[in-house]
C-alpha cells in the first residue's frame, strides 16, 4: 500500500475512533498522526514535540502526549517500555509484525522480523488453543559499539592495573 494511502487511511480510522469517543477533531491531533505516519522509526515524547515545534507546528506537549494515547488506544500507535523510564512508540498500521533488539547501554533500537518466531507463535497456539493477535520479543544486550567501547575500556583498564602492580 502507498504511503499517501496509507495516510488516508489511518486519517479515517482516527476520524472514525474520535467521533466515536464525541472527541474533537482539531488540526493539532491529525498534524501529529501525519507526523508520526511521516517517520519510520521509534520516538519518544520530547522528541516528537521537540520535531514539531522546529517544523513551526503550534502544538503543546500535553497535546502530543494526549494524542499519543489516543493514537495507541485506537492501535494506529504501538507504545514500547524497552527497560527504560522513558517510553517509545512507533506507527502500526499496516506496519509488519517485527521484533526489536535494544542496546543496555545506548538504548538504540533494531527492528528484525524472522517469519520462525511467525511460526513458533502459531505452534504455540494450536498447541494451547489460542487464538494469538500478537507478541511482543525484545532481546537485549549490548550494539557493536557499545561492545567496541566496552572492549577498550577493559583494555586500558587492564593496562593500568599492569602498570601499577
Amino acid at each position: 500500500m502507498s504511503e499517501q494511502k496509507t495516510n488516508e487511511l489511518v486519517r479515517k480510522i482516527f476520524e472514525a475512533y474520535l467521533e466515536n469517543k464525541n472527541l474533537r477533531k482539531t488540526p493539532e491531533r491529525f498534524a501529529i498522526l501525519e507526523e508520526i505516519y511521516s517517520r519510520n522509526d521509534h520516538f519518544d515524547v520530547e522528541t516528537l514535540y521537540i520535531h514539531m515545534k522546529n517544523q513551526k507546528y503550534r502544538v503543546s506537549r500535553a497535546t502530543v502526549y494526549n494524542t499519543l494515547e489516543l493514537l495507541v488506544s485506537c492501535d494506529l500507535v504501538t507504545k514500547h517500555q524497552f527497560g527504560k523510564n522513558m517510553a517509545q512508540f512507533e506507527k502500526s498500521y499496516g506496519y509488519r509484525q517485527h521484533d526489536h533488539v535494544i542496546c543496555i547501554e545506548c538504548g538504540k533500537v533494531v527492528e528484525f522480523c524472522d517469519p520462525r518466531i511467525h511460526q513458533i507463535q502459531t505452534m504455540v497456539g494450536d498447541l494451547l488453543k489460542f487464538d494469538v493477535k500478537h507478541h511482543s520479543l525484545n532481546l537485549y544486550g549490548f550494539c557493536s559499539d557499545c561492545s567496541m567501547a566496552n572492549k577498550v575500556n577493559e583494555s586500558a583498564a587492564t593496562a593500568a592495573n599492569l602498570e601499577t602492580n
